[in-house]
């Protein structure tokens, strides 16, 4: 079977993210897109994001991720808070990502 390698800019790889994240949101809706987060119709996140440069914003993604997995083992859910630190991770990864692809 021939390999078939996807460019990272592709339309069938967005569209495989996009499906992974609606995933992700089915699974664990608590850790993915919090309904408290969205009353406005605006992701709290995005609007974080719009208020900050992009230092300012990747110093708040790095922040989470550590208060996250400072407390995990101090908490009832502590899988939850590493999934919570892991969002913010990935948040920061495709920030950077996002830069270098430019």
């Amino acid at each position: 079977m021939e390999k078939k390698y996807i460019s990272k800019d592709s339309k069938e790889l967005r569209e495989k993210r996009d499906l992974l994240e609606k995933m992700k949101d089915i699974l664990d809706p608590n850790v993915n897109h919090p309904t408290h987060y969205n009353k406005t119709g605006i992701e709290a996140i995005e609007g974080i994001k719009g208020s900050m440069d992009i230092n300012e914003y990747r110093g708040f993604l790095k922040g989470n991720v550590l208060k996250y997995l400072w407390r995990y083992e101090y908490k009832l859910k502590p899988l939850e808070d590493l999934k919570k630190a892991k969002w913010y991770l990935d948040k920061l990864i495709e920030s950077v990502e996002g830069e270098n692809e430019k």
